[in-house]
């Protein structure tokens, strides 16, 4: 085999396909703890520049654990770019096989940086703050039917269900509460974050389970993370608006309430706000902006562990 080695990684429920480039490796293995172990040993029986993996909605987590367990280079990229590669490659074509040869060729060409992996507890963090937006929204959506509902027997039934989501949301968020507080770093941190005006215990939560790169990133690289980096679209003599596209979706809604609010809350972010809609900017392309104004300043604030001072913002 090659001294640089890309393997490719196509994971799907119970299987996960396996391809190399330069092309000579392939295999199947189950997703079962000895499925794992057999593919652990078939990476570290070669030398393996990187392995590369789509993120495909939680089913990728334990074979990623298994490999960073493991001790080996893995990395975890967006499929939309993997698909975007392949169709530039002239593969059109889909199967698991397929996929894990793109998935080989993306990692030999792009040769994407593996990032450090969430510890067990970041994820368990993460998970209860998903499970709090799953529940939200559920809970929004019964109201709702509880509002249109016809027949006693339909509203009885909802109103149950809502008392149990209320019930579930209120130990969902003492869970959360109790988990960063049973973190010295996170208590610290989120008093750091709390500091700011604008940021509840919501958005803190949110930052430190789902974005746990905040702080080690600079400006340019937190903004485009989460989404809210403006991007270029200009054409020979056209200029076109910029608009911001990608990121990470849940960390950007609750970012953007906080905006909200700081825009009446936050002197920094209220005299941003009036500048940009003096200067013509709409309303939504304000609060934007002051989103991404607030993510900078909340990644400076752990960067360099100091509370919110205005002056400095």
């Amino acid at each position: 085999m090659s001294a640089t080695l890309y393997l490719g990684l196509d994971v799907a429920k119970d299987t996960v396909e396996l391809a190399s480039e330069p092309a000579g490796l392939h295999g199947q293995f189950a997703t079962t703890a000895a499925g794992l172990a057999a593919l652990v040993a078939q990476c570290q029986a070669q030398p393996v520049t990187l392995l590369v993996l789509e993120a495909t909605g939680g089913y990728e987590a334990p074979v990623v654990a298994a490999l960073a367990a493991a001790v080996l280079p893995v990395v975890v990229v967006n499929p939309r770019q993997v698909r975007d590669f392949a169709k530039a490659l002239g593969q059109l074509a889909k199967t698991d096989r397929i996929d894990a040869q793109v998935l080989a060729r993306f990692g030999a060409r792009v040769q994407p940086i593996p990032r450090p992996l969430p510890t067990e507890a970041t994820q368990a963090l993460e998970a209860l703050v998903v499970r709090r937006r799953q529940l939200l929204e559920m809970l929004h959506a019964e109201r709702h039917r509880l509002t249109l509902a016809r027949g006693r027997p339909v509203r009885d039934n909802l109103r149950r269900h809502i008392h149990w989501l209320e019930r579930s949301l209120t130990d969902t968020e003492a869970e959360i509460a109790a988990t960063i507080a049973a973190s010295p770093l996170w208590r610290v941190q989120e008093d750091l974050l709390r500091s700011v005006p604008g940021v509840g215990p919501q958005l803190a939560c949110t930052l430190l389970g789902q974005l746990p790169e905040l702080g080690h990133l600079d400006r340019h690289q937190i903004a485009a993370l989460v989404g809210v980096a403006p991007f270029a679209c200009d054409s020979g003599q056209w200029r076109g608006s910029r608009h911001c596209w990608g990121g990470r979706a849940g960390v950007r809604r609750v970012l953007y309430m906080a905006a909200l609010v700081g825009t009446r809350y936050n002197p920094v972010l209220r005299a941003f706000y009036q500048r940009l809609r003096q200067a013509g900017k709409p309303a939504k392309v304000a609060i934007t902006a002051c989103a991404r104004k607030l993510l900078v300043i909340l990644n400076a604030i752990l960067r360099d562990h100091r509370p919110w001072i205005p002056a400095h913002a």
